[in-house]
């Protein structure tokens, strides 16, 4: 069986994570954080799950570009990497995920309170899926 993937999706109050289906085909949102709280349930995690690796989503300006977001998760990877040295760390385009995790919602008839509530485990989700898609093609 292969090692799971982790895929986090990071954000100022709320972080999504998604992980792999045990084969590694497919992407599934697991849970919204708080911010204050993502680190203990990180740790849970990769105590439940084993990843081979962990793709934090990579937050992008339309042009591709970098702005002070994705430098603040480029030293986060640098910190999980430090913190975390028997695991692998990546980052991966996170752009219009959040988007499309509303628009899924809202077409879903999702009330507001509850998208809220998943809307970031659904971005996560979309970020784990487009790396997987991109790795299997």
């Amino acid at each position: 069986m292969k090692r799971r993937v982790l895929a986090l999706d990071i954000g100022e109050a709320r972080i999504g994570a998604a992980v792999t289906d045990p084969l590694g085909l497919f992407a599934q949102g697991i849970a919204v954080w708080r911010a204050e709280e993502w680190r203990e349930r990180l740790e849970e995690c990769m105590a439940r799950y084993d990843p081979e690796l962990v793709l934090l989503g990579m937050p992008r300006r339309t042009d591709g570009s970098h702005g002070p977001e994705a430098e603040k998760i480029s030293r986060l990877v640098e910190d999980l990497r430090a913190a975390y040295p028997d695991r692998r760390f990546d980052t991966w385009d996170e752009r219009y995920t959040t988007v499309i995790a509303e628009r899924v919602l809202l077409e879903a008839d999702v009330s507001r309170k509850k998208r809220k509530e998943q809307v970031d485990k659904i971005a996560a989700a979309l970020i784990l899926q487009n790396w997987l898609d991109f790795r299997n093609h």
